[in-house]
């Protein structure tokens, strides 16, 4: 590991304990007193088909950072064409439920995780925006508070990601397959300023708006390896940090899903590793037959969305 990134480790991974949740809503103030808009925080769950976890977690955000603890002012679930009341029970639980394709509709929407991101940026206001997955078992406030707090209390941090274990069934530690076996060795070889992150591709983590509307966003899976390498190139990496928030309990995805996800991060590599002219990649995966192995062929994700900055309807709103 580099020595400047042993240094970093020291300085910029924190613990959710070292801010308690009843600190924040003083240092949230004291932004606002300087600046109203500063220190809003808007907290954005992307969800399809989740209506059996997303309820818990909108009524945990609501009861405890917004009711209990005056922390998040805008808690929206952006809805990416769930086919099971996930917008109803996100609806009822407190959230602004916001379909994908009612954002921007000029451009029409790409299937994808990053694509729901990208788009939430022209519906939510505030200066820190805070991402959660919509999949979390067992669900703590600490998610939220925990990495919104470094950007409350340090100006000079910028971007936060949530550092957890993962258990994979009783197995403590066993998740994050794509990121142990593409997405770690991706970042040692290419990035090694980023080798600290514990959880690089986690879903949890909180960007002020200033440097997530200049980002570009890929517009599937490799969402969380790209915004946090073109993060690193744009503010450095003492901008960044990490904070543990505990266990991290959510759906695990089959063999197959888990392949087509690490294709599309590799994909989202070699896209920043050499922007000449690439072949649009594609991957074929087998399922055993009535006659043997069946190929099943998969487009990777390729697209990518422009820093938000640079859309028209992004900049009136902003503006005004």
């Amino acid at each position: 590991m580099l020595e400047e990134v042993e240094r970093w480790l020291a300085r910029r991974s924190w613990s959710v304990a070292d801010r308690p949740l009843d600190r924040l809503p003083g240092a949230k103030a004291s932004l606002g007193a300087r600046d109203p808009r500063r220190g809003s925080v808007s907290v954005v769950l992307p969800a399809l088909n989740e209506e059996a976890t997303v309820g818990a977690i909108v009524e945990t955000i609501r009861r405890e950072l917004m009711e209990k603890v005056p922390l998040v002012d805008e808690l929206v679930v952006i809805d990416s064409g769930s086919t099971d009341a996930t917008a109803d029970v996100a609806r009822t639980a407190g959230a602004r439920v916001v379909h994908r394709d009612a954002i921007l509709p000029r451009i029409p929407a790409l299937p994808g995780k990053g694509e729901v991101l990208w788009r939430s940026l022209l519906v939510t206001t505030g200066d820190i925006v805070c991402f959660i997955d919509a999949d979390l078992k067992d669900f703590s406030a600490d998610f939220v508070s925990g990495i919104v707090g470094p950007l409350l209390t340090d100006p000079g941090v910028q971007f936060v990601k949530a550092m957890y274990d993962r258990p994979l069934g009783e197995a403590a530690g066993q998740g994050g397959r794509v990121t142990e076996l593409v997405a770690r060795p991706l970042l040692n070889l290419h990035w090694p300023q980023l080798a600290g992150f514990v959880q690089p591709l986690g879903g949890e983590y909180a960007v002020r708006r200033s440097l997530l509307e200049r980002l570009p966003f890929p517009v599937g899976y490799g969402v969380e390896l790209g915004l946090l390498v073109d993060a690193l190139h744009t503010v450095g990496l003492d901008a960044l940090a990490q904070v543990d928030v505990g266990v991290r309990k959510h759906r695990h995805q089959d063999g197959q899903a888990l392949g087509r996800m690490a294709a599309a991060i590799y994909r989202t590599a070699q896209l920043r590793l050499s922007r000449g002219h690439l072949v649009r990649p594609s991957l074929t995966q087998f399922e055993r037959g009535e006659d043997g192995f069946v190929p099943f062929t998969h487009p990777v994700d390729t697209e990518e969305r422009p820093p938000m900055c640079e859309i028209g309807e992004y900049v009136s709103r902003r503006a005004a």
